[in-house]
């Protein structure tokens, strides 16, 4: 049985192309793209980061950036295990760093998806993977950058448990509800060992 048969838009992105694209990125070197780069080593849902403020991006106790995604009026999330405290490595973390060293008014770090009072993660999804199609696989789009964060933190053994927390995916089991979760350097740790 195959839970995501018949859903589109479910494949992982081979690194590669995520490398490929990382590159245009920082080419590019704009908000759009800094959207792109927060996505692909994170596997935040692509809503989650187009709705963050930029003071939920910042540099935690060890110097290291993170993003705190909690629910916010303009944007909800998904589950309850989706409010999280994300590391930023790699691309999302080149993206932290463009995001602060704009001058704007603007609170948000994406104002492009948020003229409204809601965050616009339809225009974010249509124009990026419109974008994406010249660099990623036939049928990728946005969203399979989550699911190859999942696979890259598969290939380099890290705990399911950790890659629920790093993800925001539900973990079963009431063992899971105790406690506060994974230091933020362990996550870290295993986010730069995949990415």
């Amino acid at each position: 049985y195959d839970r995501n048969a018949g859903v589109s838009g479910r494949s992982s992105i081979p690194v590669q192309d995520i490398r490929t694209v990382q590159e245009k990125c920082k080419e590019i070197d704009d908000e759009m793209r800094w959207l792109v780069a927060m996505v692909a080593d994170t596997g935040m849902r692509l809503a989650e980061a187009a709705g963050l403020l930029r003071e939920d991006i910042y540099r935690d106790e060890s110097g290291g950036w993170v993003a705190r995604i909690v629910p916010h009026p303009w944007r909800s999330l998904k589950t309850d295990s989706s409010k999280r405290i994300v590391p930023l490595v790699g691309s999302a973390e080149w993206a932290a760093e463009r995001i602060h060293a704009q001058e704007t008014d603007s609170r948000f770090a994406f104002p492009r998806y948020n003229t409204t009072g809601t965050t616009n993660a339809n225009s974010a999804s249509a124009g990026l993977n419109k974008w994406l199609k010249a660099y990623v696989p036939k049928g990728a789009t946005m969203h399979g950058f989550r699911h190859s964060v999942r696979d890259r933190l598969r290939a380099v053994e890290c705990p399911s448990d950790i890659a629920d927390q790093i993800g925001g995916w539900h973990t079963d089991g009431v063992g899971h509800g105790y406690g506060k979760g994974y230091p933020i350097e362990v996550l870290r740790r295993w986010l730069n060992t995949a990415c």
